[in-house]
């Protein structure tokens, strides 16, 4: 390994360090991801023709341009994705179409209403995502559950259940979207094989923490509509609702179907979205001027693309730019050939470390570094819809349920109910653990028995 290849490693290292120490530098981790792309690719420049066989004399930067604009459009895929999927979720929530969640899970019993949390948790984290899910849980959980004790435990769930939920649709996590965009699972593929153990890792924890409650729920704080859009009619939200999650569902149809890219049909669905949510809009605006009608127009696409998070998708882009640079420097096929070496090609026992690994840190750079490390073969664990790439999407989405700061799920959580890293640790870690071994297993099940 050369000097140069080293350092860049180590500027790697050193930028995600202060990435895992957010909290503490209260330095925005976009900022560092966005440092480390650009650092390791200036250094990258130095001596590129070691890397690059074809970037020598004139044809420097058309070589290096070449490389870089390859990693960007495969980055693109996924933020596009997830601009579109942000703003279509906002849009949804905004004109209230969330509310029946709210009604759904009313009840006085404290393990029903649990059982309740963790299945919608479940189902909505694979339709939607597993950030988005938690917050409306979160939100609905304040109107419904009054004791601080009781509702932690409920909020632990609804991050081991989103994180569950999200493994195993193509659409329900940052990681499984990659590995989606990527081609190296099918929507199909991942939800038939993966769906079992997901299920398995969320209930069997579910079932653990309801034996810690009991009785029935305090008198409960009378609830309100979420997001309610004065101006629109109850047909026109429950129009926005459907349109909304049934496009979300329809695009790994519509991939099937057209051969295009993931992000192409999550922006149809925008653009349809939007078409009507401005004719509805539009309509109001030419009725009546009063100022419930001025509100809505705050409800339009084109505001709401302002309160898109950018930090999020800055933060994927410097982060996936930096592993570009990583798999061009041919540091990740090293890494991958070792791990191979030191465990004798166990895909289980590789992926389910890589899993562990993604409660410490972000799972984000580990699933970007695996893409990078392992090339897709023809047939075997490696193939599409191989052994490695399923344990990838489940291991890396459920192993962040076992610490706090594992997840986005988990880091949203913490800030809204204030939970402590060190209680996590203590009364949920095991019980995560627990729940993401027993899937594993589950999985192994699955294909020696079914597949």
């Amino acid at each position: 390994m050369s000097t140069l290849t080293i350092c860049i490693v180590v500027l790697f290292c050193i930028g995600y360090f202060c990435i895992a120490i957010e909290s503490l530098t209260k330095i925005n981790k976009a900022a560092i991801a966005l440092l480390m792309f650009v650092g390791c690719w200036t250094l990258f420049m130095f001596d590129p023709g070691s890397y690059v066989s074809d970037a020598v004399g004139d044809n420097i930067a058309a070589a290096v341009s070449k490389v870089i604009e390859h990693h960007l459009g495969s980055t693109s895929t996924t933020l596009f994705f997830l601009m579109g999927a942000m703003t279509i979720v906002e849009l949804v929530d905004q004109n209230g179409g969330f509310n029946f969640v709210r009604d759904t899970l009313q009840t006085k019993s404290k393990r029903s209403l649990l059982w309740r949390i963790a299945f919608m948790t479940f189902i909505l984290s694979a339709i939607l995502d597993n950030l988005t899910t938690s917050i409306v849980m979160i939100m609905i959980l304040r109107k419904l559950v009054d004791d601080k004790k009781d509702r932690i435990i409920y909020a632990a769930l609804v991050i081991i259940a989103a994180n569950s939920g999200g493994a195993f649709s193509p659409i329900g996590d940052v990681t499984t979207i990659m590995l989606w965009n990527k081609g190296v699972i099918t929507a199909a593929g991942v939800i038939t094989e993966i769906f079992i153990p997901s299920l398995v890792s969320m209930v069997l924890p579910a079932y653990i923490l309801s034996l810690s409650l009991k009785g029935q729920l305090e008198a409960q704080t009378e609830t309100t509509v979420l997001a309610e859009a004065d101006s629109l009619s109850a047909a026109q939200r429950k129009a926005i609702f459907f349109l909304g999650v049934g496009g979300l569902i329809f695009v790994p149809i519509f991939k099937t179907i057209t051969h295009l890219p993931p992000f192409v049909g999550i922006l149809l669905v925008l653009g349809v979205l939007w078409t009507v949510t401005e004719i509805f809009y539009t309509r109001i605006h030419q009725e009546s001027e009063d100022t419930a009608d001025n509100r809505g127009t705050q409800k339009r696409v084109s505001k709401m693309l302002s309160r898109i998070d950018m930090d999020t998708i800055l933060f994927f882009l410097g982060i996936l730019m930096a592993v570009g640079c990583l798999e061009t420097i041919g540091v990740l096929t090293m890494l991958g050939t070792g791990l191979d070496s030191a465990f004798e090609g166990n895909y289980y026992l590789i992926t389910g470390i890589i899993g562990v690994l993604s409660s410490i840190v972000d799972n984000v750079p580990l699933v970007a570094g695996c893409m990078g490390m392992y090339p897709v073969a023809a047939d075997g664990a490696m193939a599409v819809d191989g052994i490695f790439w399923q344990l990838l999407a489940y291991c890396a989405g459920v192993g962040g349920s076992m610490l706090i700061i594992g997840s986005a799920a988990g880091v949203v959580v913490m800030g809204l109910e204030k939970i402590t890293f060190g209680w996590y640790m203590k009364k949920i870690t095991w019980i995560a653990f627990v729940g993401y071994l027993a899937g594993i297993l589950c999985y192994w099940l699955v294909r020696t028995f079914l597949f």
